[in-house]
C-alpha cells in the first residue's frame, strides 16, 4: 500500500509537473528577479550593478513618480466607488423582473468585451473637443462643452467616465449574487411595510456585500494598474502630465529610458500600495460584510 500511495505520488507530481514547471519559469523567476533587480542599476544591456536602496531613495524625491501615484490615486478613488454603484444600479435593474433579461444582460456586458485600442479610439472621437458626440451633445443642452482630453482639470474625469463603460463584468457578478437572496427576506420586509429603498438598504445591501468587497477588490487593482487607455489616448500623459498614471511611469521607466531596476523597484512600490488597500478593505470588511450563516 505504501509502494501504491508513493507510485500514485509520482504519478501526480509527473502529470502536473508542466504547471510546476510554467509557475517557476514563467511566475516565481521573475518575481524573485524583479526583486533583486530593484536594488540593482540595470538596463537589460549590460550587466546589473547592485546598488542598495538607492533606486527607492531616488524615487523618494521623484517629482514625476509622485505626480503619477496621485493622478492614479485620484482615478482609482473615483473609478472604483463610481463603477460600484453604476454596476450594482444595473444589476438592480435587470433583478427586478424584467422582461428579457437575457438581451439586456448582453446588451450591458457587450461594452466589456470591446477590445482596448478599439475602445480608446471609439472614445477619442467621443471626447473631440471640435465634433465629438459628447460635447455635440451639451452644446444642444445649452451646457459649456469641456476640453475633455485638452484641459488637464477635465483630462482625469474624463478618463472616469470612459471607465463606467467597462461596469459590465462587476454587474454580472452582482446580478448573480443577487438572484442568490432569500426571497423570504422580502416578503418579511413586505410584511413590516418596508419601503423599496429600506428593503435595497436592510436586506440587499448586507445580503451581496461579499460580492461588494470582492468587486471593490478587482476595482482597487484593476486601477492602479490602469495602462493601456490612457496610454493610448494621452500620449506621455498630456495636458501638463495630467493624465500620465503609475503604470505608464513605469513602462516607460522599464522600456524607453531602459531603467529596469528603476523600474522594478516601482512594481514593489506599487506592489506594496496594492496590499495595504487590499488588506485595509478585508479588515473593514470584518465589520461590514455579512455571510450568510456567520
Amino acid at each position: 500500500m505504501k509502494g501504491l500511495s508513493r507510485r500514485e505520488m509520482w504519478a501526480g507530481l509527473a502529470f502536473v509537473s508542466p504547471w510546476i514547471v510554467g509557475l517557476g519559469v514563467f511566475l516565481l523567476y521573475p518575481i524573485l528577479a524583479s526583486l533583486y533587480y530593484s536594488f540593482c542599476d540595470y538596463s537589460v544591456f549590460r550587466e546589473a550593478r547592485p546598488i542598495g536602496a538607492a533606486n527607492y531613495v531616488d524615487l523618494a524625491s521623484d517629482k514625476l513618480f509622485w505626480k503619477s501615484l496621485l493622478n492614479t490615486l485620484y482615478f482609482a478613488a473615483l473609478s472604483v466607488p463610481l463603477g460600484l454603484i453604476l454596476a450594482l444600479a444595473l444589476a438592480l435593474l435587470l433583478n427586478s423582473g424584467v422582461r428579457g433579461l437575457t438581451i439586456y444582460r448582453t446588451i450591458f456586458f457587450l461594452p466589456a468585451l470591446v477590445p482596448m485600442v478599439a475602445l480608446a479610439v471609439l472614445w477619442l472621437w467621443i471626447f473631440n473637443g471640435e465634433y465629438g458626440v459628447l460635447n455635440s451633445a451639451l452644446s444642444s443642452l445649452g451646457v459649456p462643452a469641456p476640453g475633455w482630453l485638452t484641459d488637464p482639470a477635465w483630462s482625469k474625469p474624463a478618463l472616469v467616465l470612459l471607465s463606467m463603460w467597462g461596469v459590465g463584468y462587476a454587474m454580472v457578478i452582482f446580478l448573480a449574487g443577487l438572484q442568490d437572496v432569500p426571497v423570504h427576506l422580502y416578503e418579511a420586509a413586505d410584511l413590516d411595510g418596508a419601503s423599496w429603498l429600506h428593503k435595497i438598504r436592510h436586506v440587499t445591501l448586507p445580503m451581496v456585500s461579499p460580492v461588494i468587497l470582492f468587486n471593490g477588490i478587482m476595482g482597487i487593482i484593476g486601477s492602479l494598474q490602469y495602462f493601456a487607455i490612457p496610454y493610448i489616448m494621452t500620449p506621455n500623459g498630456q495636458p501638463a502630465r495630467s493624465a500620465y498614471f503609475y503604470a505608464m511611469y513605469l513602462y516607460d521607466n522599464a522600456f524607453l529610458y531602459l531603467k529596469m531596476g528603476y523600474a522594478s523597484a516601482m512594481a514593489w512600490i506599487l506592489f506594496l500600495i496594492i496590499l495595504c488597500l487590499t488588506l485595509l478593505s478585508l479588515r473593514l470588511a470584518s465589520r461590514y460584510v455579512h455571510y450568510e450563516g456567520g
